[in-house]
């Protein structure tokens, strides 16, 4: 017996194919042949987006800055292109270890988890918090991504248990946002502060930018001013 419409087993639902099937029994050739194509179109978009934003991350933010500084253009630009070859192998690598969860979702939910939540944590006390310091958000990032990766480790071994893969997600998520929140109040009193003069339009309470003032500034002829003419 098939559910109908999945084309697996009753109680086992391949999840992962809901929407090529829908696709494929509902749209008609024409309509069809376009969806596939944005589907395509939408896959190298993606693609390329983080591939571009890795290598340039890595060569402009962290070699260049810590690593090699003062090089010549030529030299970051090759380093940027093997970036581009890791990033693309290591896409591949992903790949394969997306094939062992049971449904795509909890294999992104699982990367949330392990990225995005001590990120928009770090993100968003940065923001808020003039007095935090680039080091405290270093080791605040750190740690609550190694706090989430702990927890899908100690889950996958059987230490800890969860109802389900995406309750493990969840609450590493959550466990990763109170590491990096806790790291920040205790290093950042430990930390130099940055002047408010560095932080302006950055962080909320500094002050903003003035646009305007700025355009003028840098262009003062009217017709190249996108925000008032002279």
């Amino acid at each position: 017996m098939t559910v109908q419409g999945l084309g697996a087993p009753s109680g086992d639902l391949q999840y992962n194919n809901a929407i090529p099937l829908l696709m494929r029994d509902l749209l008609p050739n024409g309509v069809l042949g376009v969806a596939v194509t944005g589907l395509l179109a939408s896959f190298m978009a993606g693609m390329a987006a983080n591939v571009s934003g890795f290598n340039t991350v890595f060569t402009y933010d962290i070699w260049q800055a810590y690593v090699r500084r003062g090089r010549p253009d030529d030299y970051y630009l090759r380093i940027g292109r093997y970036a581009t070859v890791a990033a693309v192998v290591i896409g591949i690598g992903t790949a394969f270890i997306a094939a062992g969860f049971s449904n795509i979702m909890n294999y992104i939910q699982a990367l949330f988890s392990l990225f995005n939540a001590p990120l928009f944590a770090t993100f968003i006390i940065g923001m808020f918090w003039k007095r935090m310091t680039a080091l405290a958000g270093f080791w605040s990032l750190l740690l609550g991504t190694l706090a989430a990766l702990l927890t899908y480790l100690l889950y996958k071994g059987g230490v800890i248990h969860f109802n389900s893969d995406l309750e493990e997600s969840f609450w590493g998520a959550g466990i990763a946002f109170v590491t990096v929140a806790v790291v920040a109040v205790i290093l950042t009193p430990l930390t130099a502060p940055k002047r408010d003069e560095d932080l302006r339009g950055l962080v909320y309470g500094t002050g903003g930018i003035d646009l305007k003032a700025d355009v003028l500034a840098g262009d003062t002829a009217w017709y190249r001013s996108p925000c008032c003419s002279a």
